[in-house]
């Protein structure tokens, strides 16, 4: 996985890079105190994450990343908790309070992995259904029978036609990926929705039936049900 780091602090890139180099799937190419250097290199590169720090002089990460057409799966790490929220908004693989050990940034980085994972082995748009992890199983799930996803907790529930799966062994942002998007849209950072069971919707709720659903202001303007 090829993984670049951008902090306005030489040795918070040291820690990044000194934990990189002990994880064998992370290949730590390029590390930037200035983030516009890193937007050149990441318009001439191929990069899979990103570890950012929120805390920048000139552009802080979040605004970062908001400026990026076709961003990477990023890891912020930074010494303030105040931006998690709207970090994971944003679809970030996680967020790491610095100062983070070894064992906390090895846990950020499996993540990334499994992320990867799924992107490369996503199905085909004909395909019609996908397997969720539960336990040791996979259980095959009809696309066609999903009403909508909702992250709860340590889970992910996924509403089907006439039952519910709970599961903890993926999170929403996994299956964001792993869902078309022509079939399904992410309207909340709890919630993804198949787009042929929405009944009605305005500008804060969807509705699946009789149950409204809260579209997130981050994802309004995204909400393309054509």
């Amino acid at each position: 996985m090829i993984a670049i780091a951008i902090d306005d602090e030489p040795i918070a890139l040291d820690i990044v890079a000194a934990h990189a180099s002990k994880v064998p799937f992370i290949d730590l190419n390029a590390q930037f105190t200035n983030a516009f250097e890193a937007i050149t290199y990441l318009q001439q590169n191929k990069v899979d994450l990103i570890f950012l720090d929120i805390k920048m002089p000139d552009i802080n990460g979040i605004d970062f990343l908001k400026a990026l057409s076709k961003p990477p799966m990023v890891i912020f790490t930074t010494a303030y908790s105040e931006h998690a929220v709207q970090s994971f908004e944003l679809d970030a693989v996680d967020y790491l309070l610095k100062p983070f050990s070894l064992s906390r940034f090895l846990k950020a980085c499996n993540k990334a992995k499994e992320l990867l994972d799924l992107r490369n082995q996503a199905p085909e748009s004909k395909a019609n259904f996908i397997f969720i992890k539960d336990g040791y199983e996979q259980i095959k799930v009809l696309l066609s029978d999903i009403l909508y996803i909702e992250a709860s907790g340590n889970y992910t529930q996924i509403h089907l036609l006439n039952d519910k799966l709970l599961s903890s062994r993926i999170t929403i942002n996994e299956l964001t990926e792993l869902l078309p998007n022509k079939l399904f849209i992410r309207t909340h950072r709890a919630f993804i929705i198949a787009k042929d069971k929405i009944t009605k919707y305005d500008r804060s709720q969807v509705w699946i039936g009789k149950v409204p659903l809260p579209i997130g202001t981050t994802y309004l303007p995204n909400l393309k049900l054509n």
